[in-house]
């Protein structure tokens, strides 16, 4: 099993674009090198220990890294899906939410093909980006669930339709 890193010492606000930046720094990673992450703000929340020590070896088929942060799962050479839990749970919002074996995902299609899937209902929620040249999101947040749903939901996505 990978090293899992001590928390980080600094802070930083964990957003697309951080996690986007660890998507461009892991294509310039080498195998033996962890993958560069910097810790979500809620990374040290024991919930995130649960979804960790929970995380697959395999993720659509790409073989688990080696990350520099705490909370934080990467997978494939060069890492093609990127978690990071302890991200700020999202708020209402009218993007697309989808629900994969009971964990519902927010879907962020703006950076395509990079896709972010945020949980939704889920405290601390879990990001996850996905290069979609490389593997399919949905494998990929098919086989996070799993481990995501150690987090106990606190709400689900609804519809228009639902709440009226």
């Amino acid at each position: 099993m990978p090293h899992r890193p001590a928390p980080a010492l600094r802070r930083a606000r964990l957003g697309a674009g951080i996690l986007l930046a660890a998507v461009a720094a892991a294509t310039l990673t080498g195998c033996s090198q962890p993958v560069p992450f910097d810790a979500a703000p809620d990374a040290s929340d024991p919930a995130c220990a649960d979804v960790v020590v929970r995380l697959p070896d395999e993720v659509a088929g790409l073989a688990e890294r080696e990350t520099s942060a705490q909370g934080t799962g990467a997978w494939g050479t060069p890492a093609a899906v990127l978690l990071a839990c302890g991200v700020t749970p999202p708020g209402p919002t009218t993007e697309r939410c989808v629900s994969v074996d009971g964990v519902d995902w927010i879907i962020d299609e703006t950076d395509a093909p990079r896709y972010r899937f945020t949980t939704f209902g889920r405290t601390p929620a879990v990001q996850v980006v996905v290069d979609n040249e490389v593997v399919s999101g949905t494998t990929a947040i098919t086989d996070l669930s799993g481990a995501v749903a150690a987090i106990p939901a606190d709400g689900a996505c609804t519809t228009v339709d639902e709440v009226e």
